[in-house]
C-alpha cells in the first residue's frame, strides 16, 4: 500500500472513531417522505403532498408503477393512484432511494465522474437485487432495491475528502485502495445515523464477506449475490472466486454456475429494474 493511501486511511479511520467525520445527510425530500410514511396518522394523501412538491421524483414514481415489473392493465397517470398501487412503505423506500441520486454530485470533474460511476454501479446492483428478491425470496423487493442503492454510500465522504486533497485525487490507485478498504465501515455509520432499519444498515460492512453464513436469507445475501452477478463476463477479481463456496447462493436457492442474464425472463426483468433507477 502506498504511503499516501496509508496516511489517508489513518486520518479517515481516526475521524470515524472520534465521530469527527462529517457524514452526508439524506436529501430533504427523502427525510420528509420517511417521516410521513412512519407517522401512523398520515395517509396516502399526505405522502402525495410531500412527493408532489418534487416534480422529478413524482415522474419517476409514476414511471415505476407503469413499468413492466409492476404494470397492471390500467395505466396510472397521477401520483395518488401510483402511491395507492405501490403502498406507503414501498413508495417510501423507492422515493428514498431515488432521491439519493442528488447526493452523487461533485464540484470537480474527476470526483463527479467517480460519483457517477458509483451511482451507476449501485443502480445496476439494485436492479439485480429487486429481481433476486422477487424470484428467490419472500423478502420485500423495495427493501432489497434500497439495500442495493445504499450499499456503497460510504464512498461519498471519501470522495468529498479527496476533493479537498489534490494529492489523493491525482493518485487513482491510492484513492481506489482507500475506497475499497473503508467505504464499508463508513457506510454502516451513515445508515445508522440516518436511522435505517438494521437489516439494511448492516449491508455495507458485510456484503463483501463472501464466507458469511447467517441462519436465514437476508438483504446482505441478496446484495452479495447481485454484486457478484454484476461482474459476470468481466475480468474483475470477484469472477476468480469459487462462487460455489459462497453460502449466499445456496440460501437463495440459486446455482452459482448459472448466469441470470442467460434466462430471458430474468434478464428482461433486470433490464427493466435497472432502467427505472437510472
Amino acid at each position: 500500500m502506498s504511503k499516501l493511501a496509508d496516511k489517508v486511511l489513518q486520518e479517515l479511520t481516526q475521524a470515524i472513531e472520534s465521530d469527527e467525520l462529517v457524514l452526508p445527510t439524506l436529501p430533504e425530500v427523502a427525510l420528509k417522505v420517511r417521516e410521513t410514511a412512519e407517522d401512523p396518522n398520515a395517509g396516502i394523501q399526505d405522502l402525495t403532498k410531500v412527493i408532489g412538491n418534487d416534480a422529478a421524483l413524482t415522474a419517476r414514481i409514476i414511471k415505476v408503477v407503469n413499468s413492466p415489473l409492476l404494470r397492471t392493465n390500467k395505466e396510472i397517470t397521477d401520483l395518488q393512484m401510483a402511491i395507492s398501487r405501490l403502498g406507503i412503505n414501498y413508495t417510501s423506500n423507492l422515493a428514498t432511494g431515488l432521491a439519493m441520486e442528488q447526493m452523487f454530485q461533485a464540484t470537480t470533474d474527476v470526483v463527479d465522474r467517480k460519483m457517477r460511476e458509483v451511482w451507476n454501479k449501485s443502480t445496476e446492483i439494485a436492479g439485480i437485487c429487486h429481481v433476486l428478491c422477487r424470484h428467490y425470496t419472500r423478502l420485500m423487493p423495495d427493501q432489497a432495491t434500497l439495500a442495493g442503492l445504499v450499499h456503497q454510500i460510504g464512498v461519498l465522504p471519501i470522495l468529498t475528502y479527496a476533493e479537498e486533497h489534490n494529492e489523493l485525487l491525482a493518485d487513482s490507485i491510492s484513492l481506489n485502495h482507500v475506497i475499497e478498504r473503508i467505504h464499508p465501515l463508513i457506510g454502516d455509520r451513515i445508515l445508522r445515523a440516518w436511522e435505517f432499519p438494521e437489516p439494511i444498515a448492516a449491508v455495507p460492512s458485510q456484503y463483501l464477506d463472501f464466507s458469511r453464513n447467517s441462519a436465514r436469507v437476508d438483504y446482505i445475501d441478496i446484495v452479495q449475490v447481485a454484486t457478484l452477478q454484476s461482474y459476470l463476463g468481466s475480468e474483475h477479481p470477484y469472477t476468480q472466486l469459487d462462487w460455489s463456496q459462497v453460502p449466499a447462493f445456496a440460501k437463495l436457492g440459486l446455482d452459482p454456475n448459472v448466469d441470470m442474464q442467460a434466462d430471458e425472463d430474468l434478464s428482461a426483468a433486470m433490464e427493466a429494474a435497472m432502467g427505472l433507477l437510472q
